[in-house]
């Protein structure tokens, strides 16, 4: 199985797809490279396409360090750096569109485009996030975690998102693979997500919403369109949180055009 060194860590990648230029698939917390499927079978034809996992999820080793997003990021573009992919375009959803960020802030030089989907650019970005964070502070989020068996746990994670429901079990399945050590240090890196100069982002960005995905999300792609001047939105239908599982014809569609875009202007 492929492995390669970021930082104190092995990290499992898969690439497929021999030519043509890379894409870089970042998943959400407590999901795996798996996740992306949909999106490896569909444009493995045209672009050679890069899974992983991120640090402690599934066959990439976890660490002692305190997870920060910054820390997932630097893991990135060791990966990146490593298997020797130039002007990757970096495609993240939730946990993994905190990690895109952080990756594109820091190392701008080696990006060609930015999909950010389904995620926030903040802990706490208004007053509603600000409202939930005092209600739930990470301590108590932990403490729960704690004191839950696994299985109330996943169900608990995805008990407000509207979804299929196949989807909501298959994510289900997948966070219960990861060790409730391995989740803690997770909620550590989602709870210290801060705002990001994302105004100095220069490379054209994909931004994608699920329509069904929670109002509070909202708020925070329209920050994203705001500070990065070279971005759009757009709306999957029918999807929620997981909108590429969730109606990957339509994600698949709205990426290519993008990509479509990246090729023309290049």
């Amino acid at each position: 199985m492929p492995f390669v060194q970021t930082g104190n860590i092995q990290t499992y990648y898969e690439q497929h797809g021999e030519s043509g230029p890379s894409l870089v698939f970042i998943h959400g917390a407590g999901a795996s490279h798996d996740m992306w499927k949909p999106q490896v079978e569909y444009f493995s034809k045209s672009f050679n396409v890069l899974i992983y996992d991120l640090r402690g999820h599934q066959q990439s080793e976890g660490s002692e360090d305190t997870y920060t997003c910054e820390l997932l990021a630097n893991d990135l573009h060791q990966l990146i750096d490593r298997l020797g992919l130039q002007e990757p375009v970096i495609i993240g959803l939730s946990l993994g569109g905190m990690v895109a960020q952080e990756y594109a802030v820091k190392y701008q030089s080696n990006l060609k485009g930015l999909v950010l989907a389904d995620t926030a650019v903040a802990a706490a970005l208004t007053m509603s996030d600000k409202l939930l964070k005092a209600v739930y502070p990470k301590w108590m989020v932990k403490w729960i975690i704690g004191r839950m068996s696994d299985e109330k746990y996943a169900d608990w994670s995805f008990k407000y998102f509207d979804m299929d429901d196949e989807i909501r079990e298959y994510l289900k399945q997948e966070q219960l693979k990861l060790s409730k050590e391995e989740l803690l240090k997770v909620t550590d890196a989602i709870y210290s997500f801060k705002l990001l100069p994302l105004e100095t982002i220069k490379v054209p960005t994909l931004v994608v919403l699920g329509e069904n995905e929670r109002k509070a999300v909202f708020p925070h792609a329209d920050k994203m369109v705001e500070l990065i001047r070279n971005s759009r939105k757009v709306i999957i239908p029918g999807a929620g949180h997981a909108s590429n599982l969730e109606n990957p014809e339509v994600f698949n569609r709205e990426l290519e055009d993008f990509l479509r875009g990246l090729v023309s202007t290049a």
